[in-house]
């Protein structure tokens, strides 16, 4: 008589196919744009009436865009906004007026919180994506009304260390003046502490020309930033320690230059390249060493913020 043999029970998983796409914010014409990553196929995904975007981050697992819009300087009316990869279904996640002047922007999946540096509003905030509890983690005011009239107390750029649980800003300084600075402190505000007179703040880098954003190599334990300023130590992509007690403090080394005003800067860490924007309206792309050099896009309008992702496949 035949023996019956049970069938296993096979288990399927379902990969989605992913593709590589650059996401980047146009100030001049207040659009959102994505391409390929060697600059192809590049299309308007969220047409003009932006109000000055700056920042732009990915929420792969969510399927959304968030970005930043500055609006206007000197009145309190800057916000956040989220649409699809497509850019549909668009909405405010922070009001006009909920943050004066927000800059880059960043997203820390692992507690579902957004980041941001308030430029004019001389703070770094951050709230939920839904844009609930807006707080104020740093406050570099000391006092000052908002919105601030010294440059040396306006916070640009952000970078995340989530594991760690430490933030990483830049803050700009006058143009040129050489008072650029990046700092580092807890996510979290030490106990009996507040934005405004916290003790856990670190000056890592003093004395830079006008470092605009930031990203992590956090395997590497290294930092990249734009410096606006003007050559030769500015209109550059710089690479320094995230620890620079640890090995002596050392001057950041330059590893890209000629940039029209360098502002965008994104991470493909796995591909070992970097993304670049400037207010010439280019996009570019270069190792992480700075070789490689690539003119990806040109004449796009004042370029701001770029951010690199893996999103599903259409």
């Amino acid at each position: 008589m035949p023996v019956k043999t049970a069938k296993s029970q096979l288990s399927t998983t379902t990969v989605k196919a992913t593709k590589a796409r650059l996401f980047f914010l146009s100030a001049s014409s207040g659009e959102v744009f994505s391409a390929n990553p060697d600059g192809s196929d590049v299309k308007v995904i969220v047409s003009e009436g932006r109000r000055l975007p700056d920042g732009i981050v990915v929420d792969t697992a969510a399927g959304h865009l968030y970005w930043t819009n500055m609006g206007n300087p000197t009145a309190n009316d800057g916000s956040i906004e989220r649409a699809d990869f497509d850019g549909k279904n668009l909405i405010h996640i922070v009001s006009p007026g909920g943050t004066f002047t927000p800059k880059q922007l960043q997203l820390d999946e692992k507690n579902r919180k957004l980041y941001w540096c308030d430029r004019e509003g001389m703070r770094v905030m951050r709230a939920n994506l839904d844009g609930s509890k807006i707080e104020t983690l740093i406050d570099t005011s000391e006092g000052d009304a908002r919105p601030g009239k010294d440059i040396k107390k306006w916070c640009v750029g952000i970078a995340l260390d989530v594991d760690a649980g430490k933030l990483y800003w830049t803050q700009k300084g006058p143009d040129n003046a050489g008072e650029g600075r990046i700092f580092r402190a807890n996510l979290e505000i030490p106990k009996g502490q507040s934005p405004a007179n916290r003790k856990d703040i670190e000056l890592l880098y003093d004395g830079l020309p006008e470092p605009i954003d930031l990203e992590l190599d956090l395997a590497n334990r290294a930092m990249y930033w734009t410096d606006r300023g003007d050559p030769p130590r500015g209109n550059t992509v710089n690479r320094a320690p995230m620890d620079p007690a640890q090995g002596g403090k050392k001057e950041p080394e330059i590893i890209f230059s000629n940039l029209m005003e360098g502002i965008g800067i994104a991470l493909d860490l796995k591909g070992g390249r970097m993304f670049l924007t400037d207010l010439g309206g280019s996009v570019y792309s270069a190792s992480l060493d700075g070789s490689n050099r690539k003119t990806l896009l040109a004449a796009e309008g004042n370029l701001t913020g770029i951010v690199y992702a893996e999103v599903p496949a259409a």
